[in-house]
């Protein structure tokens, strides 16, 4: 599958898509009962396979699985969801300050969680207001250290730790207080705890610096979760009958200096664009070079905002040599177990994205490699280590010979298909026609 010269590429990047057979859908996955006619004649028209993105036993993150997928290793080559978020944000960071991940939460008066994400109806503009009311209360200064909440999408944030005493350094090297994240370097694996509470946050190492670090991370969190339960908008939440946002959950803690980035181009030899919808995908676009094309998350109408992303991805592909299309849809249904809108999502992918993206292309130009950041299967409600669908198309692509090839664009089809089982890290080489390396 060698490609002839002076191709362009892309990665489309499903978040979430993989996925298990569920009642509401027939008893098949999501994936499976849609109907992707575009999906399926790449398929028909290219190799399939399946990708391991991670590893066995291990419920990749989204930053994660994107790492990955770029060809990087997320344990050491990340910053931590932390850094990326901030630095999608925009928000301005010294080299040795420590930034969190955070979610708004609900929890009960033992801190138990009984909500990760406010049943997703906090507000944006309520978040900011939250934040601005934890940065401003400066819960931490007793302490020497500056800390910023900064909100992003939704129940979605991050925490910056900046020590005003140069000489009292911060560490990033903590524990997740989120119970449904562990770390594991720069890596955030997903697990489901049978008693989900707030955890105390740990050092990781035997530093002095860190201890100090998760004391004071420890006590800041007490600290806010004394701010947030008198907090207007929680008053406002509690009156209308909503869930209110008294928790704050902190995972996958970094520091900006601590990973220097290696360039996409510097990697891999050519230039690269990135479409990103949410702040975290725009941080791994900053940090690795890539021209960031972001389009925001996706407003009430899906048609026109999956038709919008399409003629925004060929406008980058025009000017870039590879793309990476992340289009997060089809993830927030898995978390939620709506099995028949994730189905809904998938299809209005295939039928408003890839249909006119699609459009024109000419596949002795190309080579468009299409699959996921991780599964969430609706039935788990969760991230999971299933392994996620791959279909290759394009310029040097062969058809799959007669009788192997999928008929439906799924997680079936891309067992048996002829590319077999991959890790996350082999993707790019096998889109670029530089054969993967693979495992013994």
């Amino acid at each position: 599958m060698t490609p002839p010269p002076e191709l362009r590429y892309a990665l489309v990047i499903l978040d979430g898509l993989g996925d298990r057979p569920h009642p509401e859908t027939g008893g098949q996955s999501p994936v499976e009962a849609a109907a992707t006619p575009n999906l399926d004649r790449l398929a028909r028209q290219g190799q399939m396979g399946q990708v391991m993105v991670v590893g066995p036993g291990v419920a990749p993150e989204s930053d994660a699985g994107v790492y990955a997928l770029l060809g990087y290793d997320p344990i050491e080559d990340s910053p931590g969801r932390g850094v990326l978020e901030a630095e999608g944000l925009g928000v301005v960071m010294a080299a040795t300050d420590v930034a969190f991940r955070m979610n708004f939460a609900t929890i009960d008066g033992e801190r138990r969680v009984l909500d990760s994400r406010v049943g997703r109806s906090l507000t944006t503009s309520e978040a900011h207001e939250l934040a601005r009311s934890l940065t401003d209360a400066r819960l931490l200064h007793d302490h020497g250290i500056e800390v910023r909440a900064a909100a992003s999408v939704g129940h979605r944030g991050v925490v910056v730790l900046h020590a005003l005493d140069p000489g009292r350094p911060l560490s990033p090297h903590l524990s997740n207080s989120d119970p449904f994240y562990e770390r594991l370097g720069g890596l955030g694996a997903a697990k489901r705890p049978d008693d989900p509470r707030i955890l105390p946050v740990a050092p990781l190492d035997q530093t002095a610096e860190a201890q100090r670090t998760a004391e004071a991370v420890n006590l800041w969190v007490t600290r806010a979760l004394d701010l947030l339960a008198g907090h207007p908008v929680n008053a406002r939440r509690a009156l209308s009958g909503r869930k209110v946002a008294n928790g704050l959950l902190l995972r996958n803690s970094g520091a900006p200096g601590a990973h220097p980035p290696v360039l996409f181009e510097t990697k891999h030899g050519l230039r690269g664009g990135a479409l990103t919808e949410m702040p975290v995908e725009r941080g791994i676009a900053r940090r690795l070079g890539l021209t960031d094309r972001f389009v925001g998350p996706m407003g009430s109408d899906r048609e026109t905002g999956y038709a919008a992303r399409a003629h925004a991805a060929r406008e980058l592909l025009d000017h870039q040599p590879f793309i990476y299309v992340h289009l997060k849809g089809p993830d927030e249904p898995g978390h939620d177990g709506r099995a028949r809108e994730k189905q809904a999502i998938i299809e209005a992918i295939d039928r408003c994205f890839f249909g006119p993206f699609l459009e024109g292309l000419d596949p002795g130009r190309i080579r468009l490699a299409v699959t996921a950041d991780h599964a969430t299967p609706a039935i788990l409600k969760g991230h999971s280590d299933d392994p996620v669908p791959l279909v290759l198309w394009g310029a040097g692509v062969d058809p799959a010979p007669a009788g192997a090839g999928p008929q439906k664009f799924g997680e079936e089809a891309a067992r048996r298909g002829t590319l077999g089982t991959l890790r996350g890290a082999q993707v790019l080489p096998l889109l670029f026609g530089r054969e993967p390396r693979r495992d013994p």
